[in-house]
């Protein structure tokens, strides 16, 4: 290790934004994921707010846990970064703007989905779609 501080980039930032996103819509709790991967539960918490930097490694292992593809960590990205100066030190990387519109950076589209997965059946899950295309309008 070199001893220079870490520096959370965007793509970290990213990452364990996600990774949250994941672990909320399949229902586990932060002591739950660190469970099932061997960890703590604080280093969880630092992986989901970038205080730690995933492995490759580690997030193969954590997509295999949260029942995901690889990919779905870096879904969103977009193709560039911009680089900006932080109070005199490295500059830190920064995801450009993709704007705020995205739902499932929404709370409630992650309770939605939680809850529609809880339903006990197809029929449900069913009855429930339907009630939300007529009521969006769609058919």
């Amino acid at each position: 290790m070199s001893g220079k501080p870490f520096i959370p980039t965007a793509i970290d930032e990213h990452i364990g934004q996600r990774m949250q996103l994941r672990r909320v819509m399949m229902g586990l709790s932060q002591k739950d994921l660190a469970k099932i991967c061997g960890v703590t539960f604080q280093q969880i918490q630092k992986y989901e707010c970038a205080g730690n930097r995933i492995s490759a490694s580690r997030l193969f292992e954590l997509s295999a846990a949260l029942e995901t593809p690889v990919s779905f960590f870096f879904a969103g990205l977009p193709g560039y970064i911009e680089r900006e100066p932080r109070n005199g030190h490295l500059p830190k990387s920064r995801v450009a703007d993709g704007g705020t519109d995205d739902p499932l950076a929404k709370n409630e589209s992650l309770q939605l989905v939680h809850l529609y997965w809880k339903l006990p059946n197809d029929s449900q899950r069913e009855t429930i779609m339907k009630l939300l295309r007529a009521l969006s309008g769609q058919k």
